[in-house]
């Protein structure tokens, strides 16, 4: 598959040619890094490298080997540092287990390639943070792609990838999806689970959940 293929496809459409047999998943997946790689040094959206393999996926999910990244608060995977945008992580903590939404990611089939940025534990409505600097909007990089979702709103947006990790409190994921041109979903309180380490996050103001974009 080449990048001017891919960036045609959403997420649903690369699902389709993957289990048609008219693409591997490796295929896509080896695309979308090229793609996330070609813009993320003007838009600064990851937090640290790619990850050498993608994370663990079900194979027969409804998106399996979709290429997805997470963002880099509260939902996490066992073994993968979290830094929540802060220096006071250090390099990051890395957990001994899944969050309950990253295992329906995965049992989805989304295949998890990296972290996406947020700003200071995510209370801002520009992601910018001393410990990962700017990131930036693909449509015009003087201005912000928004927060606190706006690592994975600039890389969907930039068409880098399909769908992407966010979560929203007090419009984490409606800002950059607004300011990105983008589809953002928060779901009414209850319906995506953030356990085992939280029971409601933030009262239950805040929703993890995706954003994406319209297939055009």
């Amino acid at each position: 598959m080449e990048l001017s293929d891919y960036v045609k496809y959403d997420a649903v459409g690369l699902a389709q040619l993957i289990t048609s047999g008219q693409v591997s998943a490796h295929e896509v997946q080896q695309v979308a890094r090229e793609a996330i790689e070609a813009v993320n040094p003007e838009l600064n959206a990851l937090v640290g490298d790619l990850f050498e393999t993608p994370l663990p996926y079900a194979a027969s999910g409804r998106f399996a080997g979709i290429p997805f990244l997470i963002k880099d608060l509260v939902l996490h995977a066992a073994g993968v540092p979290t830094r929540m945008g802060s220096r006071l992580t250090g390099e990051g903590i890395a957990f001994p287990h899944d969050t309950d939404l990253m295992l329906c990611f995965q049992q989805a089939g989304l295949a998890t390639l990296g972290r996406t940025a947020t700003p200071e534990f995510g209370f801002n409505a520009s992601t910018e943070s001393l410990a990962n600097g700017p990131t930036l909007n693909p449509w015009d990089t003087s201005r912000s792609s928004g927060g606190s979702s706006g690592g994975s709103a600039a890389l969907v947006a930039a068409r880098a990838l399909p769908v992407a990790h966010a979560s929203d409190g007090g419009g984490s994921i409606r800002i950059p999806s607004a300011w990105c041109g983008l589809v953002g979903l928060k779901p009414t309180r209850g319906r995506t689970p953030v356990g085992p380490d939280f029971d409601e996050s933030l009262f239950g103001l805040s929703i993890e959940f995706a954003l994406t974009r319209l297939h055009c």
